[in-house]
């Protein structure tokens, strides 16, 4: 899917639903809470606004929004707990560990999740029909892992081994494996290093290099992509070749 028809889909999946799906009530605020690797400013959420605006929402007069951006997941639950205690009308949240923190503080105020796989991860039954109070959009980034490493394997030439940083709480064995089947067909060997929070990351990249790797894949996870930043100056230093989602 191109970036724009992403956005575009994102906007109006979160404004359509639920905020969208009954007349407003004169006089009121609606309340829109987020728990989210993206900031305010990010082109999602841009798109997002413009769309409820569109609908008649409107940021600062008939619409509050309560944003947390990027916050460390052992704080998540603790955040989506006070955005119920808010009593906010729909709850925005990104990735597994923040739509599952969502779905533990309520059962009834309006979810609406953006992760990798919204049915594989069991978050809802279906796209169609996702039951309970979840909605919302698989971006399906982790079935791109496989072709962006083979694109690293061609990007340098004669490597033997690579790695791959791997978040433990979203990338399943099996995904894994596929990928080290996938490395072995090209007669290159990969080496799994997995961490499950921010902390891990440097050291983690460092027993990559001393593990003699000659790349490293860096998969698709919303802990990886909100440590982007650290990770590219980690990996520099070490000059390891790269790629990332």
């Amino acid at each position: 899917m191109r970036r724009r028809e992403f956005i575009v889909l994102l906007g109006g999946a979160a404004a359509a639903w639920p905020l969208a799906a009954s007349a407003q009530e004169a006089g009121r605020t609606y309340r829109l809470g987020g728990v989210s690797s993206l900031p305010r400013n990010a082109p999602p959420f841009v798109a997002m606004v413009d769309e409820l605006r569109r609908l008649g929402f409107i940021d600062g007069q008939n619409l509050t929004i309560e944003w947390h951006t990027g916050p460390r997941i052992d704080l998540i639950p603790e955040l989506a707990a006070e955005l119920v205690k808010a009593h906010v009308d729909v709850i925005y949240v990104g990735g597994d560990v923040a739509i599952r923190a969502a779905q533990h503080a309520t059962a009834t105020i309006p979810i609406l999740g953006v992760t990798e796989d919204m049915v594989g991860s069991g978050l809802v039954n279906s796209l169609a029909r996702p039951g309970g109070n979840t909605t919302g959009v698989s971006i399906l980034a982790t079935e791109l892992d496989g072709k962006r490493q083979e694109i690293l394997i061609e990007a340098v030439p004669g490597v033997r081994r690579i790695a791959a940083l791997v978040d433990s709480n979203t990338t399943t064995p099996s995904r894994l494996h596929a990928l080290e089947e996938a490395a072995r067909a090209r007669g290159v060997e990969l080496s799994i290093h997995q961490v499950a929070r921010r902390e891990e990351i440097a050291s983690t990249i460092d027993a990559a290099k001393a593990a003699d790797a000659g790349a490293i894949n860096v998969l698709a996870s919303s802990l990886l992509f909100n440590s982007r930043a650290f990770i590219f100056d980690r990996v520099a230093t070490l000059r390891l070749p790269a790629v990332y989602q």
